[in-house]
C-alpha cells in the first residue's frame, strides 16, 4: 500500500526537527519505502512511501511526532482508483 505522509513543522520545534533530520536523514524504519520527499518554504512537506507493514509507518511517524504535525493517508494509483470510479452506478 502507498501512503501520502504530510507534515507542518511548528516554529516551536523547527530547531529540534532541523537537528534530527541532519542527524539521521529522516530515513523510514525496514518495511518502508520512501518513494519520493519534498521540503515547501513554508515549513511544510509531504513524503510518499510504500509498505506492506502498518506497524512499520506507524513506528516511522512515531519517530518524528513530537516535533512534526503529521497527517498519514492511504493512496491509490490512477489506474485503482479509475477501476473503482467506473464500477459505481451510475447517477
Amino acid at each position: 500500500m502507498k501512503y501520502i505522509i504530510s507534515w507542518t513543522v511548528p516554529q516551536s520545534t523547527f530547531n529540534a526537527a532541523v537537528a534530527r533530520f541532519l542527524e539521521t536523514g529522516g530515513a523510514p524504519p525496514k518495511g518502508v519505502t520512501m518513494l519520493g520527499r519534498w521540503h515547501g518554504m513554508d515549513s511544510r512537506g509531504f513524503a510518499v512511501s510504500e509498505s506492506t507493514d502498518a506497524k512499520a509507518m506507524y513506528e516511522w511517524v512515531a519517530q518524528w511526532a513530537d516535533v512534526l504535525q503529521l497527517t498519514v493517508t492511504p493512496c491509490v494509483e490512477d489506474a485503482d482508483a479509475g477501476a473503482v470510479m467506473a464500477s459505481l452506478p451510475r447517477r
